[in-house]
Formats: structure tokens, sequence, C-alpha cells
């Protein structure tokens, strides 16, 4: 199986998901009405304002370029993989710590 940059780019919302972050996901475009940025169909300001005043760490990818990801080596058992993680020691450090 390939592995996509759009499938990495899905795990990296789940761990920001799991740290109590926030994201939106959607077509990005300008309201014609209110000359607004949008994502699908919610207003950035709006979803930005909820953070006023906090230091703040803003991810923007685009998922439209679908291309296979490069291999990276595991600094740890020196397999190939491609991804945001090793998936071989990913398994035994679940397996070992638990999720």
């Amino acid at each position: 199986m390939t592995v996509y940059r759009k499938a990495s780019i899905r795990e990296l919302t789940q761990a920001a998901s799991s740290l109590d972050g926030h994201f939106v996901q959607g077509v990005l475009h300008r309201d014609v009405e209110t000359g607004a940025w949008m994502v699908g169909g919610m207003a950035l300001d709006t979803w930005v304002a909820r953070h006023d005043g906090e230091e703040v760490s803003l991810i923007l990818l685009s998922m439209e370029q679908d291309r296979p990801l490069e291999k990276q080596t595991c600094r740890t058992c020196g397999r190939d993989y491609a991804g945001y993680e090793c998936p071989h020691c990913r398994d035994i450090r679940y397996r070992l710590r638990g999720r």
C-alpha cells in the first residue's frame, strides 16, 4: 500500500485533536458578499478569534497535492517507512506501554 501525503495530513489533524487542538478542513475561498476568508462554511476570522491573546501555531497544508511521501529511515530500528512515524516502532511502543 502506498502512503500519500493526504494520509499524513489526516494523521497530523488526529494528533492535534488528541492534544485538544482545533482544526478546520474544507475549500479555502473568499465570501463574495463580505470578502472574508472562509474554509468550507466557516469564517476564518470567527474561528481564529476564539484564541485571541493566546500563543498559537497555525499550520496550513494543501490537500490538493496527492503525491507519494518520501521514504525515511527510522533512527531506532533502521527500517524504511513512509509517513509520520515508523509503524514498526509505533506498534512495539503500543504493545509495551499501551495506548
